[in-house]
């Protein structure tokens, strides 16, 4: 998509708090941020992560980023720049987000309201819409809704996992420890004993689940 098309398909709301952004960015001291270079930034991000933020399957999965708890997008930017977070292509691509960008970016895809992806199987989802609800004790692990929410829609730096790529969600809890939470800096390893505890079925089933789910 161009850069004219996507100024027009850009809601004006939607844009409104990530201008908010920049102005709370420039407050905190992280320099003035210009409106061209968020536009920029916003449709770069775009071009990976689906026209409307709700992610891609490719060659590589790229996960969906619409609704998600700005907090978290901050978190886990930094997690990049940082290497907590392990990524090459995210770690190739945080050298060209500025400290004063993050704030907006975040916002901006948080108010983004795709459809879920689909396309992931669907066996298992009772299952794992068990496990999300209630946790399974005798394994040692929590019920997912605890932190994540009912909705599973996340809160502050706890992640929406509403409609997030099934693909994406398997692959993230199977390498949880050695892609997450290296340092500990904020929430992401606290995660790292549960998706141990989990099983390839169990995990399947979670993301089976929480993939559909609007």
């Amino acid at each position: 998509m161009g850069t004219t098309g996507f100024k027009l398909g850009v809601r004006s709301a939607a844009f409104a708090l990530a201008l908010c952004g920049m102005s709370h960015a420039a407050d905190r001291g992280k320099g003035p941020v210009s409106r061209q270079s968020i536009e920029s930034k916003i449709e770069y991000c775009l071009i990976c992560h689906g026209t409307s933020g709700q992610g891609f399957r490719g060659y590589y999965t790229m996960p969906r980023l619409a609704g998600q708890q700005p907090q978290y997008i901050e978190n886990q930017l930094h997690a990049f720049k940082e290497g907590r977070r392990l990524n090459p292509i995210m770690q190739n691509v945080v050298t060209g987000i500025s400290p004063g960008m993050i704030q907006p970016l975040a916002e901006y895809l948080r108010s983004l309201n795709a459809a879920p992806h689909g396309g992931g199987p669907t066996e298992g989802a009772g299952l794992g819409k068990r496990i999300f609800e209630v946790g399974l004790p005798d394994a040692n692990i929590p019920a997912c809704a605890v932190c994540h929410g009912p909705d599973a829609r996340g809160t502050r730096q706890i992640p929406r996992l509403a409609g997030q790529l099934y693909w994406y969600v398997t692959k993230t809890l199977t390498n949880f420890s050695r892609e997450r939470g290296q340092r500990g800096e904020d929430s992401s390893g606290i995660m790292a004993p549960v998706a141990r505890n989990l099983s390839p079925a169990q995990i399947s089933a979670v993301a089976a689940y929480v993939s559909s789910l609007r």
